[in-house]
């Protein structure tokens, strides 16, 4: 299984972007998708994630400007009203079986870069 993360970029604050991540193998089903980012000297922090029933969750930074959504086997991330502390590596997540006997097993893309520009 592997996740293929796309979008990200330079931006000035109070601009937008879409970040998406693919989940590609051999799976049984997915259960959570997400996002996380790591700044600079920070430790990675989720974003946001949303589960197989789409139920959502949000940092308390990005509420309000930040969506989850996700179209299986495809999770993205709209952010509006971008701030210059949203600057970070963006990675995404998934909780995945490859085969139904399995446990859960997390799965990482390989990061993307967002800058907001002040």
């Amino acid at each position: 299984v592997q996740l293929q993360a796309s979008g990200g970029g330079l931006v000035q604050a109070g601009g937008s972007l879409r970040l998406s991540c693919v989940a590609s193998g051999s799976m049984f089903s997915i259960n959570s998708m997400g996002w996380y980012r790591q700044a600079p000297g920070k430790q990675r922090e989720l974003v946001a994630s949303i589960t197989s029933d789409s139920v959502s969750t949000y940092a308390d930074s990005v509420k309000g400007r930040f969506t989850v959504s996700r179209d299986n086997p495809t999770v993205d991330l709209h952010m509006n009203n971008l701030k210059p502390e949203d600057t970070a590596v963006y990675y995404c997540n998934a909780k995945i079986k490859e085969r139904q006997w399995d446990r859960l097993y997390d799965y990482w893309g390989q990061g993307t870069q967002v800058t907001v520009s002040s």
